[in-house]
Protein backbone atom coordinates (compact mmCIF):
# COMPACT_ATOMS: atom_id res chain seq x y z
CA UNK A 1 0.00 0.00 0.00
CA UNK A 2 2.70 2.38 0.88
CA UNK A 3 4.63 1.87 -2.95
CA UNK A 4 1.47 2.46 -4.35
CA UNK A 5 0.67 5.54 -2.02
CA UNK A 6 4.66 6.55 -3.64
CA UNK A 7 3.53 5.82 -6.85
CA UNK A 8 0.66 8.40 -6.78
CA UNK A 9 2.36 10.61 -5.25
CA UNK A 10 4.82 11.04 -7.49
CA UNK A 11 2.45 11.18 -10.40
CA UNK A 12 0.92 14.32 -8.55
CA UNK A 13 4.51 15.96 -8.55
CA UNK A 14 4.83 15.31 -12.21
CA UNK A 15 1.04 16.11 -12.68
CA UNK A 16 0.14 19.00 -10.53
CA UNK A 17 -3.57 20.27 -10.17
CA UNK A 18 -4.48 22.59 -12.40
CA UNK A 19 -6.77 23.92 -9.88
CA UNK A 20 -5.39 26.78 -7.67
CA UNK A 21 -6.93 28.81 -5.42
CA UNK A 22 -5.91 32.38 -4.03
CA UNK A 23 -8.19 33.30 -0.95
CA UNK A 24 -7.34 37.40 -0.12
CA UNK A 25 -9.78 38.84 3.18
CA UNK A 26 -12.35 39.74 0.51
CA UNK A 27 -12.78 37.56 -2.92
CA UNK A 28 -11.75 33.99 -3.92
CA UNK A 29 -10.21 33.59 -7.36
CA UNK A 30 -10.41 30.15 -9.00
CA UNK A 31 -9.17 28.84 -12.09
CA UNK A 32 -10.48 26.03 -14.09
CA UNK A 33 -10.79 25.11 -17.55
CA UNK A 34 -14.39 23.84 -18.28
CA UNK A 35 -13.17 19.78 -18.36
CA UNK A 36 -11.28 19.89 -15.16
CA UNK A 37 -14.54 20.88 -13.46
CA UNK A 38 -16.31 18.61 -15.90
CA UNK A 39 -13.79 15.72 -14.68
CA UNK A 40 -14.20 16.49 -10.82
CA UNK A 41 -17.72 16.55 -10.95
CA UNK A 42 -17.56 12.78 -13.24
CA UNK A 43 -15.23 11.87 -10.15
CA UNK A 44 -17.02 13.33 -7.55
CA UNK A 45 -20.52 11.51 -8.31
CA UNK A 46 -19.46 8.55 -10.97
CA UNK A 47 -15.99 7.06 -10.10
CA UNK A 48 -15.65 3.52 -9.70
CA UNK A 49 -12.98 4.27 -7.16
CA UNK A 50 -15.16 6.07 -4.55
CA UNK A 51 -15.19 2.73 -2.87
CA UNK A 52 -11.41 2.46 -2.65
CA UNK A 53 -10.87 5.82 -1.77
CA UNK A 54 -13.27 5.60 1.17
CA UNK A 55 -11.57 2.31 2.42
CA UNK A 56 -8.10 3.90 1.87
CA UNK A 57 -9.64 7.00 4.63
CA UNK A 58 -10.64 4.55 7.35
CA UNK A 59 -6.61 2.51 6.57
CA UNK A 60 -4.68 5.65 6.28
CA UNK A 61 -6.41 9.17 7.54
CA UNK A 62 -8.03 11.62 5.99
CA UNK A 63 -4.62 13.21 4.35
CA UNK A 64 -3.70 9.85 2.01
CA UNK A 65 -7.47 9.74 1.22
CA UNK A 66 -7.09 13.50 -0.19
CA UNK A 67 -3.62 12.36 -1.87
CA UNK A 68 -5.34 9.52 -3.74
CA UNK A 69 -8.16 11.29 -4.55
CA UNK A 70 -6.12 13.93 -6.28
CA UNK A 71 -4.46 11.49 -8.22
CA UNK A 72 -7.09 10.37 -9.39
CA UNK A 73 -8.63 13.00 -10.86
CA UNK A 74 -5.75 13.66 -12.52
CA UNK A 75 -5.56 10.40 -13.98
CA UNK A 76 -9.19 10.33 -15.56
CA UNK A 77 -7.92 13.90 -17.04
CA UNK A 78 -7.58 13.69 -21.08
CA UNK A 79 -4.28 13.36 -22.55
CA UNK A 80 -2.40 16.87 -22.92
CA UNK A 81 -2.80 17.18 -26.33
CA UNK A 82 -6.82 17.02 -25.97
CA UNK A 83 -7.05 18.69 -23.29
CA UNK A 84 -8.27 22.44 -23.34
CA UNK A 85 -5.15 25.50 -23.06
CA UNK A 86 -5.17 26.52 -19.54
CA UNK A 87 -7.13 29.93 -18.58
CA UNK A 88 -5.18 33.01 -17.84
CA UNK A 89 -5.51 35.07 -15.00
CA UNK A 90 -8.46 37.20 -16.70
CA UNK A 91 -10.43 34.46 -16.88
CA UNK A 92 -10.99 33.82 -12.98
CA UNK A 93 -14.27 32.80 -11.86
CA UNK A 94 -14.90 35.41 -9.42
CA UNK A 95 -17.49 34.79 -6.39
CA UNK A 96 -18.62 37.93 -5.85
CA UNK A 97 -20.88 39.14 -2.71
CA UNK A 98 -24.40 40.57 -3.74
CA UNK A 99 -23.19 43.91 -2.76
CA UNK A 100 -20.91 43.29 -5.57
CA UNK A 101 -23.37 42.32 -7.91
CA UNK A 102 -25.28 45.20 -7.25
CA UNK A 103 -22.91 47.83 -8.17
CA UNK A 104 -22.55 45.86 -11.45
CA UNK A 105 -25.68 46.38 -12.18
CA UNK A 106 -26.31 49.83 -10.92
CA UNK A 107 -22.82 50.52 -13.27
CA UNK A 108 -25.69 49.68 -16.89
CA UNK A 109 -28.24 52.11 -14.74
CA UNK A 110 -28.34 56.21 -15.91
CA UNK A 111 -27.92 58.67 -13.50
CA UNK A 112 -30.90 59.54 -12.98
CA UNK A 113 -31.80 55.25 -12.02
CA UNK A 114 -29.20 55.04 -10.22
CA UNK A 115 -30.22 57.95 -7.87
CA UNK A 116 -33.82 56.73 -7.65
CA UNK A 117 -32.05 53.53 -7.00
CA UNK A 118 -30.62 54.37 -4.22
CA UNK A 119 -33.17 56.75 -2.86
CA UNK A 120 -35.20 53.62 -2.67
CA UNK A 121 -32.77 51.15 -0.93
CA UNK A 122 -32.57 54.09 1.57
CA UNK A 123 -36.09 54.27 2.36
CA UNK A 124 -36.83 50.42 2.59
CA UNK A 125 -33.54 50.51 4.85
CA UNK A 126 -34.95 52.58 6.91
CA UNK A 127 -38.78 51.94 6.54
CA UNK A 128 -38.63 48.63 8.69
CA UNK A 129 -40.07 49.63 11.78
CA UNK A 130 -41.31 52.16 10.91
CA UNK A 131 -45.17 53.14 11.24
CA UNK A 132 -47.34 55.74 10.25
CA UNK A 133 -50.84 56.71 12.22
CA UNK A 134 -53.30 58.99 11.75
CA UNK A 135 -56.52 60.37 13.53
CA UNK A 136 -59.58 61.97 11.89
CA UNK A 137 -58.03 65.59 12.38
CA UNK A 138 -56.78 66.18 9.10
CA UNK A 139 -56.71 62.93 6.95
CA UNK A 140 -55.89 64.28 3.53
CA UNK A 141 -52.21 65.41 4.85
CA UNK A 142 -51.70 61.90 6.48
CA UNK A 143 -52.54 60.09 3.14
CA UNK A 144 -50.26 62.90 1.00
CA UNK A 145 -47.56 62.18 4.07
CA UNK A 146 -47.56 58.43 3.96
CA UNK A 147 -47.51 58.79 -0.24
CA UNK A 148 -44.47 60.81 0.26
CA UNK A 149 -42.87 58.40 2.57
CA UNK A 150 -43.69 55.55 0.52
CA UNK A 151 -45.79 53.52 3.30
CA UNK A 152 -49.48 53.02 3.71
CA UNK A 153 -50.82 54.59 7.00
CA UNK A 154 -51.75 51.62 10.06
CA UNK A 155 -54.94 50.06 10.35
CA UNK A 156 -56.40 51.93 13.40
CA UNK A 157 -59.46 52.57 13.91
CA UNK A 158 -60.67 56.15 15.34
CA UNK A 159 -64.23 56.85 15.88
CA UNK A 160 -66.55 57.44 18.54
CA UNK A 161 -69.36 55.26 20.53
CA UNK A 162 -72.90 56.34 20.44
CA UNK A 163 -72.59 58.25 23.26
CA UNK A 164 -70.06 60.41 21.71
CA UNK A 165 -67.12 58.62 23.74
CA UNK A 166 -64.02 58.38 21.67
CA UNK A 167 -63.43 54.36 20.51
CA UNK A 168 -59.61 54.11 19.09
CA UNK A 169 -58.16 50.32 18.15
CA UNK A 170 -55.39 49.79 16.49
CA UNK A 171 -55.64 46.61 14.02
CA UNK A 172 -51.75 45.66 13.33
CA UNK A 173 -48.99 44.76 15.41
CA UNK A 174 -46.59 47.27 16.71
CA UNK A 175 -44.45 45.71 19.12
CA UNK A 176 -41.05 47.22 19.22
CA UNK A 177 -41.86 49.34 16.12
CA UNK A 178 -41.44 53.62 15.74
CA UNK A 179 -44.62 55.11 15.65
CA UNK A 180 -45.47 58.44 14.04
CA UNK A 181 -49.44 59.92 14.92
CA UNK A 182 -50.33 62.39 12.87
CA UNK A 183 -53.07 64.95 14.51
CA UNK A 184 -53.44 68.50 14.49
CA UNK A 185 -55.34 69.84 17.40
CA UNK A 186 -57.60 71.69 15.00
CA UNK A 187 -61.15 72.57 15.26
CA UNK A 188 -62.94 70.46 16.84
CA UNK A 189 -60.29 70.76 19.01
CA UNK A 190 -61.52 69.02 22.54
CA UNK A 191 -62.34 65.58 20.08
CA UNK A 192 -59.11 65.85 17.74
CA UNK A 193 -56.98 66.41 21.04
CA UNK A 194 -58.82 63.29 23.06
CA UNK A 195 -58.13 61.21 19.92
CA UNK A 196 -54.22 62.08 19.77
CA UNK A 197 -54.26 61.28 23.70
CA UNK A 198 -55.93 57.87 23.90
CA UNK A 199 -54.38 57.29 20.80
CA UNK A 200 -50.66 57.41 22.68
CA UNK A 201 -52.06 55.54 25.28
CA UNK A 202 -53.36 52.65 22.95
CA UNK A 203 -49.64 52.21 21.60
CA UNK A 204 -48.04 52.86 24.84
CA UNK A 205 -50.02 49.73 25.67
CA UNK A 206 -49.41 48.07 22.63
CA UNK A 207 -45.42 47.98 23.48
CA UNK A 208 -44.18 50.11 20.68
CA UNK A 209 -40.56 51.24 20.89
CA UNK A 210 -41.15 55.14 20.55
CA UNK A 211 -44.02 57.31 19.90
CA UNK A 212 -43.33 60.97 17.71
CA UNK A 213 -46.51 63.19 17.85
CA UNK A 214 -46.58 65.13 14.17
CA UNK A 215 -48.75 68.18 15.41
CA UNK A 216 -49.16 70.43 12.46
CA UNK A 217 -51.34 72.63 14.42
CA UNK A 218 -51.07 72.85 18.05
CA UNK A 219 -54.27 73.67 19.81
CA UNK A 220 -54.59 75.79 22.73
CA UNK A 221 -51.49 77.81 21.94
CA UNK A 222 -52.71 81.07 22.62
CA UNK A 223 -52.86 80.78 26.36
CA UNK A 224 -49.37 80.46 26.94
CA UNK A 225 -48.99 82.72 29.96
CA UNK A 226 -50.99 84.34 32.52
CA UNK A 227 -51.97 88.04 31.10
CA UNK A 228 -54.23 88.74 34.16
CA UNK A 229 -55.89 86.99 37.05
CA UNK A 230 -57.40 83.29 37.54
CA UNK A 231 -57.00 82.11 33.66
CA UNK A 232 -55.28 78.83 33.09
CA UNK A 233 -52.10 78.18 31.32
CA UNK A 234 -53.54 76.07 28.52
CA UNK A 235 -50.12 75.45 26.38
CA UNK A 236 -48.29 74.10 28.94
CA UNK A 237 -51.50 72.19 30.49
CA UNK A 238 -51.96 70.37 27.14
CA UNK A 239 -48.12 69.64 27.46
CA UNK A 240 -48.53 67.70 30.40
CA UNK A 241 -51.02 66.24 29.39
CA UNK A 242 -49.19 64.54 26.27
CA UNK A 243 -46.20 64.02 28.75
CA UNK A 244 -48.43 61.87 31.22
CA UNK A 245 -49.30 59.86 28.06
CA UNK A 246 -46.05 58.52 27.11
CA UNK A 247 -45.12 60.33 24.25
CA UNK A 248 -41.13 60.58 23.11
CA UNK A 249 -41.56 63.44 20.63
CA UNK A 250 -43.14 66.29 19.25
CA UNK A 251 -43.16 67.68 15.84
CA UNK A 252 -45.02 71.50 15.56
CA UNK A 253 -45.37 73.36 12.54
CA UNK A 254 -44.96 77.53 13.91
CA UNK A 255 -46.21 77.44 17.63
CA UNK A 256 -47.24 80.22 18.37
CA UNK A 257 -44.80 81.00 20.89
CA UNK A 258 -41.52 79.49 20.93
CA UNK A 259 -41.19 79.19 24.68
CA UNK A 260 -44.07 76.31 24.24
CA UNK A 261 -41.27 74.28 23.63
CA UNK A 262 -39.94 74.27 27.05
CA UNK A 263 -43.20 73.08 28.23
CA UNK A 264 -42.45 69.54 27.51
CA UNK A 265 -39.64 67.81 30.02
CA UNK A 266 -36.25 67.41 28.58
CA UNK A 267 -37.23 63.98 28.13
CA UNK A 268 -39.38 64.76 25.39
CA UNK A 269 -37.88 67.17 22.61
CA UNK A 270 -39.65 69.22 20.54
CA UNK A 271 -39.03 70.01 16.76
CA UNK A 272 -40.94 73.48 16.15
CA UNK A 273 -40.68 73.50 11.94
CA UNK A 274 -40.88 76.76 10.25
CA UNK A 275 -43.46 76.94 7.76
CA UNK A 276 -42.10 80.02 6.36
CA UNK A 277 -39.98 77.89 3.69
CA UNK A 278 -42.67 76.85 2.46
CA UNK A 279 -44.16 80.58 1.72
CA UNK A 280 -40.75 81.60 0.23
CA UNK A 281 -40.67 79.69 -2.49
CA UNK A 282 -44.18 80.71 -3.42
CA UNK A 283 -43.41 84.27 -3.17
CA UNK A 284 -39.71 83.77 -4.79
CA UNK A 285 -41.45 82.95 -7.70
CA UNK A 286 -43.64 86.15 -8.10
CA UNK A 287 -42.25 89.46 -9.68
CA UNK A 288 -42.26 91.26 -6.78
CA UNK A 289 -41.93 95.70 -6.78
CA UNK A 290 -39.63 97.00 -3.91
CA UNK A 291 -40.80 94.03 -1.47
CA UNK A 292 -41.23 94.84 2.35
CA UNK A 293 -42.00 92.18 5.14
CA UNK A 294 -44.33 93.26 7.74
CA UNK A 295 -45.17 92.10 10.91
CA UNK A 296 -48.96 92.55 12.03
CA UNK A 297 -47.79 92.81 15.73
CA UNK A 298 -44.85 93.06 17.64
CA UNK A 299 -44.61 89.67 18.79
CA UNK A 300 -44.40 88.67 15.40
CA UNK A 301 -41.36 90.64 14.23
CA UNK A 302 -38.88 87.70 14.32
CA UNK A 303 -40.94 85.77 12.71
CA UNK A 304 -41.41 88.29 9.90
CA UNK A 305 -37.40 89.12 9.64
CA UNK A 306 -36.75 85.20 9.56
CA UNK A 307 -39.10 85.35 6.17
CA UNK A 308 -37.18 88.46 4.86
CA UNK A 309 -33.66 86.55 5.56
CA UNK A 310 -35.07 83.52 4.02
CA UNK A 311 -36.31 85.33 0.56
CA UNK A 312 -33.60 87.18 0.19
CA UNK A 313 -30.98 84.48 1.14
CA UNK A 314 -32.96 82.15 -1.77
CA UNK A 315 -33.69 84.53 -3.92
CA UNK A 316 -30.72 87.19 -3.57
CA UNK A 317 -33.33 90.30 -2.66
CA UNK A 318 -31.07 92.60 -1.01
CA UNK A 319 -33.32 95.34 -0.97
CA UNK A 320 -36.01 93.64 1.04
CA UNK A 321 -37.13 96.09 3.63
CA UNK A 322 -38.91 95.33 7.21
CA UNK A 323 -42.27 97.02 8.67
CA UNK A 324 -44.38 96.26 12.13
CA UNK A 325 -47.72 97.09 13.16
CA UNK A 326 -48.77 97.79 16.05
CA UNK A 327 -52.22 96.90 17.11
CA UNK A 328 -54.05 97.67 20.37
CA UNK A 329 -56.97 95.19 21.11
CA UNK A 330 -60.30 95.97 22.78
CA UNK A 331 -61.15 92.33 23.79
CA UNK A 332 -59.96 89.01 22.18
CA UNK A 333 -61.09 88.94 18.25
CA UNK A 334 -61.56 92.54 18.14
CA UNK A 335 -58.59 95.72 17.20
CA UNK A 336 -59.11 98.64 17.97
CA UNK A 337 -56.37 100.59 16.38
CA UNK A 338 -53.59 99.94 14.35
CA UNK A 339 -50.10 102.33 13.97
CA UNK A 340 -47.34 101.33 11.46
CA UNK A 341 -43.68 101.02 12.02
CA UNK A 342 -41.82 101.43 8.52
CA UNK A 343 -42.33 102.80 5.48
CA UNK A 344 -44.41 101.02 2.57
CA UNK A 345 -45.23 103.90 -0.30
CA UNK A 346 -44.93 101.99 -3.34
CA UNK A 347 -43.84 98.68 -2.07
CA UNK A 348 -45.17 95.07 -2.49
CA UNK A 349 -45.94 94.17 0.99
CA UNK A 350 -46.29 90.75 2.59
CA UNK A 351 -47.88 90.43 5.77
CA UNK A 352 -46.48 87.24 7.93
CA UNK A 353 -48.19 85.40 10.80
CA UNK A 354 -48.40 82.89 12.59
CA UNK A 355 -52.09 81.90 11.98
CA UNK A 356 -55.23 83.55 10.82
CA UNK A 357 -58.39 82.94 13.00
CA UNK A 358 -61.38 85.03 12.25
CA UNK A 359 -58.91 87.54 9.92
CA UNK A 360 -60.11 90.32 11.80
CA UNK A 361 -56.35 91.72 12.17
CA UNK A 362 -54.72 90.99 8.48
CA UNK A 363 -57.84 92.22 7.30
CA UNK A 364 -57.12 95.53 8.86
CA UNK A 365 -53.83 95.79 8.46
CA UNK A 366 -53.95 95.21 4.73
CA UNK A 367 -56.06 98.23 5.07
CA UNK A 368 -53.50 100.26 7.10
CA UNK A 369 -51.30 99.41 4.40
CA UNK A 370 -52.93 100.51 1.36
CA UNK A 371 -53.83 103.65 3.39
CA UNK A 372 -50.47 104.60 4.04
CA UNK A 373 -49.66 103.82 0.15
CA UNK A 374 -48.54 100.03 -0.51
CA UNK A 375 -48.50 98.86 -3.80
CA UNK A 376 -50.10 95.46 -3.22
CA UNK A 377 -50.84 93.42 -0.17
CA UNK A 378 -50.14 90.04 -0.04
CA UNK A 379 -50.49 87.94 4.10
CA UNK A 380 -48.64 84.43 4.50
CA UNK A 381 -50.07 82.61 7.26
CA UNK A 382 -49.01 78.81 8.17
CA UNK A 383 -52.68 77.92 10.00
CA UNK A 384 -55.87 79.29 8.31
CA UNK A 385 -58.40 78.57 11.10
CA UNK A 386 -60.78 81.28 9.43
CA UNK A 387 -63.20 81.31 12.03
CA UNK A 388 -66.81 82.33 11.54
CA UNK A 389 -66.31 85.40 8.89
CA UNK A 390 -62.66 84.90 8.56
CA UNK A 391 -63.43 83.34 4.94
CA UNK A 392 -65.59 85.96 3.91
CA UNK A 393 -63.60 88.73 5.49
CA UNK A 394 -60.76 87.82 3.34
CA UNK A 395 -62.57 87.50 0.63
CA UNK A 396 -63.62 90.96 0.50
CA UNK A 397 -59.93 92.35 1.88
CA UNK A 398 -57.72 95.12 -0.43
CA UNK A 399 -55.32 91.68 -0.17
CA UNK A 400 -54.30 90.59 -3.65
CA UNK A 401 -53.79 87.07 -2.03
CA UNK A 402 -53.59 84.89 1.16
CA UNK A 403 -51.40 82.29 1.07
CA UNK A 404 -52.05 79.37 4.15
CA UNK A 405 -50.94 76.54 4.50
CA UNK A 406 -52.67 72.85 4.96
CA UNK A 407 -52.12 72.09 8.48
CA UNK A 408 -56.15 72.43 9.25
CA UNK A 409 -58.26 70.56 6.26
CA UNK A 410 -59.81 72.62 3.95
CA UNK A 411 -63.67 72.88 3.41
CA UNK A 412 -65.52 73.91 -0.17
CA UNK A 413 -66.13 77.37 1.32
CA UNK A 414 -62.17 78.11 1.49
CA UNK A 415 -62.08 76.11 -2.24
CA UNK A 416 -64.47 78.70 -3.68
CA UNK A 417 -62.33 81.68 -2.08
CA UNK A 418 -60.27 83.08 -5.19
CA UNK A 419 -58.15 85.36 -2.85
CA UNK A 420 -57.15 81.81 -0.96
CA UNK A 421 -54.14 80.28 -1.81
CA UNK A 422 -53.27 76.44 -0.01
CA UNK A 423 -49.88 75.15 -0.20
CA UNK A 424 -48.97 71.90 1.16
CA UNK A 425 -46.61 71.14 4.03
CA UNK A 426 -46.52 67.26 3.43
CA UNK A 427 -42.96 67.48 1.64
CA UNK A 428 -41.64 69.30 4.54
CA UNK A 429 -43.40 66.90 6.94
CA UNK A 430 -42.61 63.84 5.41
CA UNK A 431 -38.81 64.62 5.33
CA UNK A 432 -38.53 65.50 8.87
CA UNK A 433 -39.98 61.76 9.88
CA UNK A 434 -37.46 60.34 7.57
CA UNK A 435 -34.79 62.46 8.85
CA UNK A 436 -35.58 61.52 12.43
CA UNK A 437 -35.87 57.83 11.80
CA UNK A 438 -32.87 57.49 9.88
CA UNK A 439 -31.10 59.42 12.65
CA UNK A 440 -30.35 62.78 10.51
CA UNK A 441 -30.24 66.24 11.03
CA UNK A 442 -33.36 68.60 10.71
CA UNK A 443 -31.43 72.18 10.69
CA UNK A 444 -30.40 71.05 7.56
CA UNK A 445 -33.48 71.19 6.30
CA UNK A 446 -33.68 75.19 6.38
CA UNK A 447 -30.25 75.62 5.34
Amino acid sequence: MSAALLCRTRIILQKPFVASVKNTSSKAFVATTSSETQGYHGWRYNSTNFASIAAAGLALGSAAAATIALCDVQQQQPPAHKRERKVTAESYIQATSPEHLLKQAHSELTAEEERLEEAALKAKKHGGGLKLFSGNGNMGLSLEIAKILGINLGKATVGQFADGEVNVQIHENVRGKDVYIIQPTCPPVNNNLMELLLMVSTLNRASARRITVVIPYYGYARQDRKMQARVPISAADVARLLEAMGIDRVIAVDLHCGQIQGFFGPRVPVDNLDGGIVGIDHFGSKDLHNPVIVSPDAGGVYRAKKFKEGLAHKYEMNDIGLAMIIKQRARAGTVDKMDLVGDVADCDCILVDDMIDTAGTICKAAAVLKEKGARRVFAFASHGLLSGPGNERIANSVMEECVILNTIPSSPQREANEKLVVLSVAPLLAQTIFNIHAKKSISALFK
